[in-house]
C-alpha cells in the first residue's frame, strides 16, 4: 500500500486510522531526528576584578554582671573556649574592670552559637560586627 498525498491524513505514523478488518499490514513508525548545528556565541569581554572582600567578622562580647563570680567566668572561658588559664583570667579581668570583653571572633553563625553557649552558662553575652566595636 502506497500513500498518496491525498490520503496522508488517514494515517498516523504510517498506520491506518480506522484500520481495515482482516488485512494485516505492518505498522510503520516514522522517527524524526532533530540535530542542531554548532553556533558560535560571542561572549562579552569581562574585566578581571578583585575578589570581593571577605565578610566582616563578627565577635562575641561577654558583659559584666553582678551575679557571676570571677572564678566562675574564668572557668566558663576555659571550659567552653578551651582557653588556657592565663588567657581566661585576662578576659575575665577585662569583663570585670572594663565592663566587657571580646571572647571570640568568626562568622555570624559561629558567634550566635557562642552567645547561646554563654547564655546557657548564665553569662550576659551579645554578638556584633567586629568593626562596630567602640
Amino acid at each position: 500500500m502506497q500513500l498518496s498525498p491525498t490520503h496522508h491524513s488517514d494515517y498516523l505514523d504510517g498506520a491506518p486510522l480506522g484500520g481495515e478488518c482482516g488485512r494485516s499490514e505492518p505498522r510503520v513508525r516514522h522517527l524524526r531526528i532533530v540535530t542542531t548545528a554548532p553556533v558560535e556565541i560571542e561572549r562579552p569581554e569581562v574585566e578581571e576584578t578583585e575578589a570581593p572582600a571577605p565578610e566582616t567578622p563578627w565577635v562575641t562580647v561577654v558583659w559584666n554582671d553582678p551575679v557571676n563570680l570571677m572564678s566562675y567566668v574564668t572557668y566558663v572561658f576555659q571550659a567552653y573556649f578551651a582557653y588556657p588559664k592565663p588567657k581566661a583570667e585576662r578576659l575575665m579581668l577585662d569583663v570585670h574592670e572594663k565592663g566587657k570583653a571580646v571572647v571570640s571572633e568568626g562568622s555570624r553563625e559561629e558567634m550566635e552559637r557562642d552567645v547561646e553557649a554563654m547564655h546557657s552558662y548564665g553569662l550576659w553575652a551579645t554578638l556584633q560586627k567586629a568593626g562596630d566595636l567602640g
